[in-house]
């Protein structure tokens, strides 16, 4: 009986409409009528969305309610054309409508006016209806019925009518005035925030760290407020600038991932930024997180690189360390070549490193995030530490020969208990005038403020770097 209660409740909400004026001409349109529609998401958290409509209007000035647009809509930036005939249809007049109806918004439009209220009577076996002036609907609802006070009351609420100034999903209501007996075609074009993708690409490595398997995966985040079905979708890959906004009120009247194959998605450039065509249609659910994949490359060459990053500071004072040892860090570098199996321009996003162990297992090994990526530029990842490179740096000599000018002395230890031998790369970042007065080994100059040694350190042995600089202004 409850049960039969609530659908009547709900029937008698759901079957009123707001009130029409003498004469007021009042279309709507929601997706049923959608033609077409393309999303176009930046990787900013924003998107452009192109909803083409086929609407019979009424000729002369009327009302057009176009539903079922994402709630987090910039209404500024709504453009509306007929495709049809675009001289024969103009909008006079643009409202954002997005106070949306909930049970405590109904109830709160029917404050100091008289609701009905259906209650089970389980004594009598019946539904008992009474009517009531709800005073308050704050923290508990008031009503005054048969001239006293309620401090709450069991029951449903039945309301009259749904408020005019309430709807159920967010929408555009325009003024607009047509000289046309045609359909429309209509092509509604508007910003939206909080959608977003990401570039997410996985890289299996081979047994000597010499070559690799690359994929690329689209991660699309929708929660707009709205879902796009059999969807255009394009993906824009750049830094947008965008205008600040200032403080201010304006007021207004994951898809199963793809089998390997053929590529998605087409490239090309556009403006200063590059665009991703998705080759197909697709749906994107609201709050809905979509995988789509981006590329496949094999055999792309590698290069693993072992480096020791010194600090500018140490060149200026007195360095002590209880503890002198330092981390030797792991890097992955490739060329994003099309001699390289790739040359696809790579999008901001980070990448996942994985290798198989001896029982042909696949490990995760470490992750770096990349820029956008030109074809033919190189890219660099930091992997991690190496666990069997250990490396000692101990200052052995401090001078201050003038007011901005020193001298220092190191010696670093290296030592290899890896089971190959392998080559370390000694970089010391520098700063104005310096020279390298003596060292055990030879060095180059990567920059004008950089040096760096490439020392081969064998398996289980031990290799000491020493070096005397002089810097500064």
């Amino acid at each position: 009986m409850k049960r039969i209660i609530g659908c009547i409740f709900c029937l008698i909400i759901c079957g009123y409409s707001s009130p029409l004026m003498a004469g007021e001409v009042v279309s709507r349109s929601t997706t049923l009528d959608q033609a077409g529609v393309e999303v176009t998401v930046y990787n900013s958290n924003l998107g452009l969305i192109k909803d083409t409509r086929a609407i019979r209007i009424p000729s002369g000035v009327g009302e057009l309610r176009f539903m079922d647009v994402a709630s987090h809509i910039m209404p500024v930036t709504v453009h509306v054309k007929s495709l049809d005939s675009p001289e024969k249809f103009h909008i006079l007049e643009q409202n954002y409508e997005y106070d949306l109806m909930d049970g405590k918004k109904l109830l709160d439009k029917y404050v100091g006016k008289t609701i009905k209220i259906i209650d089970w009577n389980k004594f009598q076996d019946r539904t008992e209806t009474v009517e009531a002036v709800l005073l308050s609907n704050n923290r508990d609802q008031i009503f005054k019925i048969n001239n006293e006070i309620y401090i709450g009351h069991p029951g449903i609420k039945v309301l009259p009518e749904i408020p005019e100034n309430l709807i159920a999903k967010p929408t555009l209501t325009w003024l607009y005035e047509n000289e046309s007996e045609e359909m429309h075609n209509l092509e509604v074009s508007y910003l939206t925030g909080n959608i977003n993708w990401k570039a997410d690409y996985v890289v299996v490595l081979n047994a000597d760290d010499t070559s690799s398997d690359i994929s690329g995966w689209v991660t699309v985040d929708n929660k707009s407020g709205a879902t796009y079905r059999d969807a255009t979708l394009k993906l824009i890959a750049g830094e947008i600038h965008r205008a600040e906004e200032k403080d201010r009120t304006v007021r207004y009247a994951m898809e199963e991932m793809a089998k390997a194959g053929a590529p998605q998605f087409g490239e090309k450039e556009f403006f200063e930024y590059h665009i991703y065509d998705l080759t197909r249609k697709t749906t994107i659910k609201d709050n809905q997180t979509k995988q789509i994949r981006l590329f496949e490359a094999a055999g792309v060459g590698i290069e693993k690189e072992f480096l020791l990053y010194g600090v500018t500071s140490y060149f200026t004072g007195r360095y002590r360390e209880s503890n002198p040892k330092q981390p030797v860090d792991v890097y992955i570098k490739f060329k994003n070549s099309k001699q390289n199996n790739l040359g696809m321009p790579l999008p901001e996003g980070t990448m996942r490193l994985y290798k198989m162990d001896e029982k042909g297992s696949q490990q995760f090994v470490g992750e770096d995030g990349i820029e956008h990526t030109p074809k033919d530029e190189e890219v660099t990842l930091k992997i991690g530490e190496a666990f069997d490179l250990v490396a000692e740096k101990v200052q052995t000599d401090f001078g201050q020969i003038s007011t901005r000018r020193y001298e220092t002395e190191w010696e670093v230890t290296l030592r290899n208990h890896k089971g190959s031998d392998v080559t370390v790369g000694l970089i010391e970042p520098l700063f104005g005038s310096w020279k390298v007065l003596k060292s055990s080994h030879a060095y180059r100059k990567v920059d004008a403020f950089t040096l760096r040694f490439d020392v081969k350190v064998p398996r289980d042995g031990e290799v000491k770097v020493t070096y005397r600089i002089q810097v500064g202004l």
